[in-house]
């Protein structure tokens, strides 16, 4: 933005303030009224100090706002909001209920019977189209105002500072004086006076134009650009120059930060823009610059235009894939009625004669009344929403609709582990400082307490590895009797239980690089009694750990350690270092900045080139790097995550160093000058940027490794059942994660993505079932597309690896769901058929996605597609009962075009009234039964519906028609006995417009005919809980001697529409005028005894049909295909029993040593692995899924 335009922003706020002080803004009350307030600044705040900003907005920098001031500021202030305009229009919503087939059609009606002055029939059709548009308008209108009280679920929240306590509230809450934490990821809530910034970059593309991220500053010594002058107005400089203000609606691209809440809402830049701007985008060629496009572009474009507004209006542009295509099918049976009714005027010879025209066309009407489902549109509309909140409840926000059907037809999930396989509570379990130092948390209870729990110091002896079991288990199966392993001497015991740890220079080095390298906060809260804490999982172990040594991170800063600069975590560099000052007691000298290191082990360790610290301290070497990565192997083979922690020290101080100096590469320093750091860092360095990259490279270099932190983050309980449900249902789970290889295979074998014996599977399945994924990025597509199946595990995973292993699944035809939380999983999240976002995440991660999950759990997920395939069985349900009762309705009406009266024109069976009656007021109520129904019992034991044909299966469709030509042919012979086994087939004369003697014959069969029909319709409901099973067992599991009624009250909505569906035949039938005027029918005696008959052959056919489809398999859904392991299931005993003599001998001795040694040594403590303790398995399963198993210490 140029500053021209800045200026010119800037004066159109100017001109919005009351003119009494020049910082004063109108502020808005929630009543609409404007009252004068508020901003007392001397200055706008980007040329005020934070502290005076501060004092002017009444806020405390350390401890933010007091309650009771949020509660006067939100009667003060509107809500943080762009007040432009809801986001559902009504006239739009009601021009889509008037503008559908449905309610067209009976338009058409209503005309045509007020046309041929059957002004009865015409205000019975006007009422009904009123009521239909009303309802559907009021259920449509809510559902949308639903889905935005959904989405704000999972709109940009921010992590603001209130009572001195972090809190995360949502965007629409923050007001003027609010202290706000900013992360990498972040959408900046309100426009911010920035007073923390530690390599803060925002993308200001939208507001300013601004290419590149702007790197945020916290002095007030901006000057006038194009001059050295300090500005000391606001108009002199423009919005893009005010490098320490973050603006509403930006995006933090890297590092973090805070600010003070200056403007919201609509007083913000972004607001005032909004404002003002009312231009809108359209679709390519819909241009009418004919100078631009030439001389016929005003035609296309108008044309264009007018086009998309019909689509608009009609709903075949907008809505969810299956709302559009039932809004196509819905024109497609209008072009039927329209073509139905063509072939009433032919059977009547195209005669149109005053006397006769009207009987003509209310038999037209009728026709087209019974095929169209009227009452589809909102009855789809209805099931949705219930489906929506259902799964709010269940932790799920749904952010498109689309979504929703998508769910039923997902065949592979690529999740996170941490905090979504497992419970994302983090705890270090071990620490292994070089080259034999090892220290265990023992008994910590909760993963934010230091005080619980116990540090205990162990050196390591001589090592007595394993068999591998898997490797052995798995050579073609040929040998499967394992003996015992040799018994560990005695004397590698220590007989004393391992002692309490103890300070040393190597572990206070090794704190002071976890502890300061962290951006996590732990405290103890005395009102609460209880601690608290804040950051990313990993982190907060890691502090936590350094506080059970009084090491914490607040606590050193206190002691005088000072931070310079920080590079944070980078994903694809799986490291973050910060730089710091030492004070005159630490361990390290004065004289020198300190570069503290960690992340990934790989990764740092090709950074060291020394190991340990003070007299162990020795140069890295190949050996000592095996060493390290042996040890790291145990640690992730325990399920443990595992990370580096380094340190370095740099040249002289970091600042010290004249800025020009050029940095010299020399072997005998390993450090750069500090000058260049700081130059390229305020040119925007840090880890974006070619710049960014290399001064990077220049600090994390010459690197010596302190230790390692083996970090266990326990699975959840849920997950492993969740898994095995997936698997029931057909859906594969790939973990993809950034921990080791070795960690993410022992945590994807005990959830059960992953089979604790490798063995099982084939020697190419096993191979590529765990990868890196820097080999799997190496693989080409036609390499990938030849494994035999794609890897469940992919370890050290980067975004760009989600996005390819996206692409490997969509060639091979799956239809996948992936989790996500970060800025860089956004784009996965977007490519794949169902981004899941996790509630914790960032909000471009959240904007990016579908699906929403608010507790982050990955039991959630398979909730979710439960509800998906509950609601596509639901949906599939009621379209076949409406659809059914059209088919049946037709199939009557055309052939009553053979009925005749007296004058030659054709005899209704039934009455368009009557048709009406039974498709609104009857059928529509158990459609709306059908789409609560609970899901099946076997509905996650099917595999994925496929997503081409949705829901109008085979099987649905060959239904369709076999219960439509049953109830067609049913109503048809009844109302063909009466009339012509009873009455002889007299019609008489003009039946279909009024009521005569001659006539009752006629009546008396609609009657029956109409009572008939509608209990059909009505029964048939019962009957499609199930497409398969029998009505009258519908739960296969069930053991009761007769569950009809059990089964059939489980759905009380459903229930009781049927019953009172039925029994107001009896009135319609019954009731004086109404039957005969209305209705075309009168009262029945015997013809009763037909229609229950008819009725009751119209159930047995359905339930015979069912029997055969049952019975040779026709119109099955095809089994979920079973591979070699079923993940998720509980596994048996991996090896086959053996029936020989020596064999039980020898596992009877291997007992017998067991028992011996546990009474041997019962005082000595054991380290439980932490799989057993956390997930209830027995130490059989820790030890078979860890690979390493319990440790006797």
């Amino acid at each position: 933005m140029t500053n021209e335009t800045n200026h010119a922003v800037t004066m159109d706020r100017a001109e919005a303030r009351n003119t009494s002080t020049p910082n004063e803004r109108q502020s808005f009350k929630p009543s609409g009224t404007i009252t004068t307030t508020l901003y007392n600044y001397p200055k706008h705040p980007f040329l005020l100090s934070a502290e005076d900003v501060a004092q002017a907005l009444s806020t405390d920098l350390d401890k933010g706002l007091s309650t009771k001031q949020v509660d006067d500021l939100h009667n003060m202030y509107p809500k943080n909001e762009f007040d432009v305009g809801g986001t559902v229009s009504w006239y739009t919503i009601l021009s889509k209920q008037i503008f559908n087939a449905m309610i067209l059609v009976l338009i058409c009606a209503m005309v045509l019977s007020f046309g041929i002055k059957d002004y009865i029939e015409g205000g019975v059709l006007a009422v009904v189209i009123i009521a239909n548009v009303t309802i559907g308008f009021y259920q449509e209108f809510k559902a949308e105002k639903n889905m935005d009280a959904l989405r704000s679920l999972s709109s940009p929240s921010a992590m603001v500072l209130r009572d001195g306590k972090t809190q995360v509230i949502p965007n629409a809450e923050v007001v003027p004086g609010d202290i706000v934490f900013l992360k990498m990821g972040d959408t900046v809530p309100a426009d911010l006076r920035v007073f923390e910034a530690m390599n803060l970059f925002c993308d200001e593309q939208s507001l300013t134009g601004e290419s590149l991220p702007v790197d945020k500053i916290i002095d007030t010594g901006i000057h006038v650009p194009g001059t050295d002058r300090l500005a000391v107005t606001e108009g002199e400089v423009g919005i893009g120059d005010r490098v320490n203000i973050a603006y509403a609606t930006t995006v933090v691209r890297k590092g973090r930060g805070r600010g003070i809440v200056i403007y919201t809402g609509m007083q913000t830049e972004v607001g005032k823009i909004a404002a003002a701007s009312t231009k809108k985008q359209r679709k390519p060629g819909r241009s009418m610059n004919y100078k631009k496009y030439g001389r016929r572009q005003p035609f296309l474009g108008a044309s264009r235009r007018v086009y998309d507004t019909i689509l608009k209006f009609l709903g075949l542009s907008e809505g969810t894939p299956l709302q559009r295509k039932l809004a196509m099918l819905a024109y497609v049976l209008f072009g039927c009625a329209i073509l139905l009714a063509v072939v009433v005027f032919g059977a009547h010879r195209f005669e149109f004669r005053s006397d006769t025209y009207a009987e003509v066309v209310l038999y037209a009407v009728s026709l087209g009344i019974a095929i169209i489902p009227e009452s589809l549109v909102a009855v789809l509309t209805i099931t949705m929403v219930v489906a929506v909140t259902v799964m709010q409840k269940a932790n799920v926000v749904v952010r498109d609709l689309s979504a929703l059907e998508a769910l039923g037809g997902v065949t592979n999930i690529c999740s996170d582990k941490t905090g979504t396989l497992t419970q994302g509570a983090m705890i270090v379990r071990k620490a292994w400082l070089p080259m034999s130092h090892t220290y265990i948390v023992h008994d910590a209870q909760s993963p934010s307490d230091p005080k619980v729990g116990r540090v205990t110091h162990s050196e390591e002896k001589e090592q007595h590895p394993r068999r591998d079991h898997d490797q052995e288990g798995s050579a073609l199966g040929l040998r499967f009797d394992l003996p015992d392993e040799p018994e560990i001497p005695a004397e590698t015991f220590d007989d004393d239980p391992e002692p309490d740890a103890q300070m040393t220079d190597p572990l206070k080095a090794f704190l002071y690089s976890a502890a300061l390298c962290n951006l996590a906060t732990v405290r103890y809260d005395a009102p609460e009694a209880k601690w608290q804490t804040t950051g990313e999982p990993t982190e907060i172990a890691l502090q936590v750990f350094a506080h059970r040594f009084d090491m914490g991170k607040k606590a050193l800063e206190a002691q005088g350690w000072n931070q310079i600069s920080e590079f944070p975590f980078d994903s694809t560099i799986k490291r973050m270092s910060v730089i710091y000052d030492a004070p005159s007691d630490a361990l390290f000298p004065t004289h020198s900045s300190i570069v503290f290191t960690k992340g990934a082990v790989e990764r740092i360790l090709d950074l060291c080139t020394h190991i340990g610290y003070g007299e162990s301290k020795l140069p890295m070497t190949e050996e000592l790097k095996n060493r390290v990565m042996e040890e790291m192997n145990s640690l992730a083979s325990q399920g443990q995550r595992v990370l580096a922690i380094s340190y370095r020290e740099w040249d002289g101080k970091f600042e010290d160093t004249p800025v020009n100096e050029k940095v010299e590469s020399s072997s005998a320093s390993d450090a750069p000058d500090s000058s260049v750091v700081n130059e390229k860092i305020s040119d925007g360095g840090g880890d974006s940027g070619d710049s960014g990259h290399d001064i990077r490279d220049e600090v994390e270099q010459g690197l010596t490794l302190l230790g390692l932190a083996g970090i266990y983050d326990p699975p959840r309980r849920e997950t492993k059942p969740s898994i095995a449900e997936a698997s029931n249902a057909g859906i594969k789970v790939h973990m993809l994660t950034g921990d080791h290889p070795e960690t993410a295979k022992a945590i994807a074998k005990e959830v059960g993505i992953l089979p604790k014996n490798m063995g099982i599977l084939s020697k190419e399945v096993a191979r590529y079932a765990v990868m890196k994924a820097t080999d799997f990025d190496k693989m080409t597509e036609a390499e990938i597309d030849a494994l035999e199946e794609l890897p469940l595990v992919i370890a050290r995973c980067a975004p760009e690896t989600k996005s390819k292993m996206i692409d490997a699944l969509r060639r091979r035809g799956a239809f996948m769901a992936m989790t996500g939380d970060g800025v860089n999983d956004a784009p996965s999240l977007a490519r794949a058929d169902v981004g899941i976002a996790m509630g914790s995440g960032s909000d471009v991660a959240k904007g990016a996605s579908k699906i929403v999950l608010t507790d982050d759990q990955f039991n959630s997920i398979v909730s979710a597609i439960r509800q998906g395939r509950r609601m596509f069985d639901n949906i599939q349900k009621f379209i076949l009962h409406l659809l059914t009762s059209n088919v049946g309705e037709v199939i009557l009406l055309i052939a009553g075009l053979g009925f005749r009266d007296g004058t030659g024109l054709a005899v209704f069976p039934v009455s368009p009234l009557e048709v009406l009656w039974i498709n609104m007021a009857t059928s529509s109520f158990p459609a709306f039964g059908l789409g609560r129904e609970q899901a099946a019992s076997d509905v996650m034991r099917r595999p994925p519906h496929d997503k081409k044909r949705g829901v109008f299966t085979n099987q649905v469709m060959i239904d369709m028609l076999v219960y439509g030509i049953l109830m067609g042919t049913l109503t048809l012979s009844s109302f063909a006995i009466i009339m012509f086994g009873v009455h002889s087939g007299d019609f008489g004369n003009e039946c279909n417009q009024r009521f005569s003697e001659e006539c009752r014959p006629v009546f008396r069969a609609r009657a029956c005919t109409f009572a008939e029909l509608t209990w059909m319709i009505l029964l048939s409901a019962w009957e499609f809980k199930s497409l398969r099973r029998s009505m009258f067992r519908l739960d296969p599991d069930d053991t009761s001697r007769f569950p009809l009624f059990k089964d059939l009250y489980s759905n009380r909505f459903l229930f009781w529409a049927v019953v009172a569906g039925g029994a107001s035949v009896f009135p319609v039938v019954y009731i004086p005028y109404i039957n005969h005027r209305l209705f075309k029918h009168t009262a029945i005696t015997w013809e009763w005894g037909l229609a229950v008959a008819f009725t009751i052959l119209f159930v047995f056919g359905i339930e015979a049909w069912k029997f055969v489809k049952r019975r040779w398999n026709l119109l099955e859904n095809p089994a979920v295909v079973r591979g070699q392991f079923h993940q998720g299931e509980q596994e048996s005993s991996n090896f086959p029993r053996i029936d020989s003599v020596n064999s039980f001998r020898e596992w009877a001795s291997v007992g017998r040593r067991i028992s011996f040694s546990r009474l041997r040594r019962p005082s000595r403590p054991t380290i439980r692995h932490p799989h057993s303790e956390h997930s209830g398995t027995n130490d059989a399963s820790a030890e078979a899924g860890a690979g390493a198993g319990s440790q006797i210490v």
